[in-house]
């Protein structure tokens, strides 16, 4: 094992190793929690980053872990992806993953310091191994975040890299000193057509192989171990023959294009002999109908181009839209269909960055590079028959290029995935960030911390800045260098040419087509620079996206059919217990009954459980053990979109869509008539406030229902709810931003539509619950302190007791 290690000048001749660590410490690795869910937790680990070798150490040191059950680290995005026994806690979890990175760290630091103290030549050179693993320790692994050393490491740094670069050096003067003395032997060796093509085509073919698996190898790392096709082909998809028609017209465009660039200096050299010979063979005879002929079929090659070409772009640009259609509805499908509570860890604003600007960049590869590529493989095709029937004694500065260009593209491109993904994760935090101030925007201004966010966005865009400009600097470099390697083609064509036609060794019509091919095939070689870029990007965005492929789903086709009408609304809580992941359990062994067609209200302190039980009722959640049971039948057995249809859930903080009052109150009930969406606005009181608006329910809510108060849109919430007409409906503090006279018009309302229908109040406010036929008061940990209706409850002297003379301005006893 190769491991980058900094020594210091003039060591001594055998510095312990514990004193060897002890100045060159570690780097600590930066671990930050993407989401965690029992058994299943994903992280970001800054150090796996651009370190393949460092990846695959982290893996097989948290697989040696017990009661870890897969493990898998992406060295590309520096993602960690951990499956782990449900026994064994989230806490736990993170401990272990933390442990094993740092038991990797510490076996590196460990090696380099062995490698130091017993390697004194080495000492004595004061030079430094270089990794060829991709990874290291001390400011390798700090990636630049670490502390800053001292000149003396400066000018360690200096010799590392002359150190470095010197046998780069070295070879390149050798390589250039055996060509020089062998020359006339290489020139004679290379003049045979068929040995250049076999050496080109393979080496091309070897560069080729290795960056398809390197591209596509990635999925070992993604955290799904089931074999999967490479990447273009999943992101073409089921558009095969859509792909295969652009492809074609792509070929016969840049086909119609050579045969044009081949044509005009035929017509050039035709001009100035008077005459072609070739021609003449053929039958055409006369300078003028030769000229003719060929000004003809360049006309021809220029209408089948343009003709072409234009098919060639409306057909790639037809499938980019095709790809990318099918992409955003199989990708927002998908998230639909996640489970609440796996959606939670997910930033909103990162899942619509992949959903607008990651799904967008799939579709401008196929639609721009694709083309380019497809070009690119035709002209090759075209250049290499051309060459072997008409020069092939010049064909290898036409094929020594190839792989060289190649193996460049690829290998900037290897090199820019990592700066790439970095960027995307800097660009992801600034859009959230923006996002949530645009959301807390009045929160912003109450608390006038307007200067505070302002810094707090521009030191995110600078860092996204300088990792943008870094990784745009390291892309400008390959397209020139791809540049100077189609003008050394070029020029190498007519200087070899041009001496065989003055030696008589070939043809000038054999030559006169040949002039501008290579210029034109190098031309589409050089594009393959920002092709590389953009593959790079599409395989970051096209990650991003597969990943919320892998959120899991709700089972919607499972489970026992539910019909409404046979829904009587008995619910029971048997000895349950849950906790959200990484905090203490919120219920614990909780039991209780909420008999059918009743009202039952749960009071309590905060964080006692009560919205947890409506959460678990609709199976937003799931219990860790015990059962919650409709009408004696376990929720997780029945099917998931009858046992909701059947519960009507109004939340404290309800959501309206931007659009009019109707059309919120008709959400989910879209068959309503006028008259129905008019009676289930007054049973929830808000057809006062509707009525006295300009446009009454033609009304625009705006964006979240930000032009209503609180109260309004617990009003059209509990409407929607009424309007749907449910068995089962839970009111999780669904009054609170009301005030008491509507509360109580609500509440007499709710007594009618309420009647046969099972109804839980989940509330604070005890003037919500006093007409409940049973109340439950929970306690911490899921406990039920008491239970009983009001009347008993407040004769029972207890915790409800006291809270209500609290809330009714009597003192409680201390």
């Amino acid at each position: 094992m190769i491991v980058a290690m900094t020594l210091i000048a003039n060591p001594p001749a055998h510095p312990p190793a514990n004193a060897l660590r002890a100045r060159h410490p570690r780097p600590r690795a930066t671990l930050s929690a993407r989401s965690i869910l029992p058994g299943r937790q994903r992280w970001d680990l800054n150090l796996a980053r651009g370190r393949p070798a460092l990846a695959r150490l982290t893996e097989a040191s948290l697989r040696r872990t017990p009661g870890i059950e897969e493990a898998h680290v992406n060295p590309v995005t520096g993602r960690v992806l951990l499956r782990h026994d449900r026994t064994i806690s989230p806490r736990e979890a993170a401990r272990s993953l933390r442990r094993a990175v740092d038991r990797v760290l510490a076996d590196l630091s460990a090696s380099a310091a062995d490698l130091l103290s017993r390697d004194p030549a080495t000492r004595r050179s004061g030079t430094r191994t270089r990794p060829h693993n991709g990874y290291g320790t001390g400011a390798h692994l700090n990636n630049g975040t670490g502390p800053h050393h001292s000149h003396g490491t400066e000018r360690r740094g200096n010799s590392e890299s002359v150190g470095r670069w010197l046998p780069k050096v070295f070879a390149a003067g050798a390589v250039a000193a055996t060509a020089v003395a062998g020359g006339p032997f290489l020139l004679k060796l290379l003049s045979r057509p068929l040995l250049t093509l076999g050496l080109a085509a393979a080496a091309t073919a070897g560069v080729v192989r290795r960056a398809w698996r390197r591209a596509d190898g990635t999925r070992e790392q993604s955290g799904d171990a089931t074999p999967r096709r490479h990447a273009m082909r999943r992101i073409i998809g089921r558009h095969k023959r859509k792909f295969g028609v652009a492809a074609f017209l792509s070929g016969l465009s840049q086909l119609a294009e050579m045969a044009l660039f081949a044509l005009t200096p035929s017509i050039v050299l035709l001009v100035a002999k008077g005459g072609s010979a070739t021609l003449a063979g053929l039958g055409v005879v006369g300078v003028t109908a030769q000229l003719a002929t060929l000004a003809g079929a360049a006309g021809v090659s220029c209408v089948a181009m343009a003709a072409s070409g234009y098919g060639a772009g409306v057909a790639w640009r037809g499938l980019a839209q095709d790809v990318e259609d099918d992409w955003r509805t199989r990708t927002y499908a998908h998230i639909q269909n996640v489970a609440p509570a796996d959606l939670e860890n997910e930033r909103v604003s990162r899942v619509n960055s992949v959903l607008s600007e990651d799904i967008s960049q799939l579709g401008t590869f196929v639609s721009t590079s694709m083309h380019d590529v497809v070009q690119l493989g035709t002209s090759l095709a075209l250049l290499v028959p051309m060459f072997l029937l008409l020069a092939p004694q010049i064909a290898w500065v036409a094929f020594a290029p190839v792989p060289i260009v190649a193996w460049l593209s690829f290998r900037f491109h290897e090199r820019a995935v990592a700066g790439n993904a970095t960027a995307g994760e800097h660009r992801a935090r600034l859009n959230s960030r923006v996002t949530e101030n645009l959301n807390a925007h009045t929160t912003v201004k109450a608390a006038t911390t307007e200067e505070h966010e302002i810094e707090r966005v521009d030191e995110l865009n600078r860092k996204h800045s300088e990792v943008s400009r870094s990784t745009g600097r390291s892309a400008a470099l390959p397209p020139q260098i791809l540049r100077l390697a189609g003008g050394s083609a070029l020029v190498g064509t007519v200087l070899l040419g041009g001496g065989a036609v003055l030696r008589g060794e070939l043809p000038t019509a054999s030559f006169g087509p040949l002039i501008e091919l290579p210029g034109i095939a190098m031309l589409r070689l050089s594009r393959l620079g920002s092709v590389t870029d953009q593959y790079q990007r599409t395989l970051t965005a096209l990650d991003r996206v597969e990943r919320l492929h892998q959120l899991p789903v709700e089972p919607v086709d499972e489970g026992r059919p539910l019909p409404v009408r046979h829904v009587r609304g008995k619910i029971e809580l048997r000895g349950v217990t849950f906790s959200y992941p990484g905090r203490p359990a919120v219920l614990r062994d909780t039991s209780l009954v909420i008999p059918a067609g009743g009202t039952t209200a749960i009071v309590g302190t905060t964080g006692a459980g009560k919205t947890t039980i409506a959460k678990l009722l609709m199976r937003f959640r799931h219990p860790d053990r015990g059962r919650v049971l409709l009408d004696g039948t376990d929720v997780r057995t029945l099917a998931l979109p009858d046992l909701r249809r059947a519960i009507g859930y109004v939340t404290q903080e309800p959501f309206l869509f931007d659009a009019t009052i109707a059309e919120n109150i008709g959400y989910g009930t879209f068959h309503a008539t006028e008259d129905q969406l008019v009676a289930a606005a007054r049973t929830a009181g808000a057809d006062t406030f509707i009525d006295s608006l300009p446009e009454g329910y033609a009304t625009r809510v705006g964006e979240r229902g930000a032009s209503l108060s609180g109260g309004q849109k617990q009003r059209i919430a509990l409407a929607r709810t009424v309007l749907r007409d449910p068995p089962v409906i839970i009111l999780d503090e669904a009054t609170s931003a009301i005030d008491n006279e509507t509360e109580a018009a609500i509440q007499q309302a709710l007594q009618v539509f309420g009647k046969d229908r099972t109804t839980v109040v989940i509330a604070h406010r005890l003037s919500t619950v006093q007409s409940a036929d049973r109340i439950y008061v929970m306690g911490p940990g899921g406990l039920v302190a008491e239970q009983g209706t009001h009347e008993e409850l407040v004769r029972r002297g207890g915790i409800y007791n006291n809270l209500w003379k609290l809330q009714v301005g009597q003192p409680a006893p201390a």
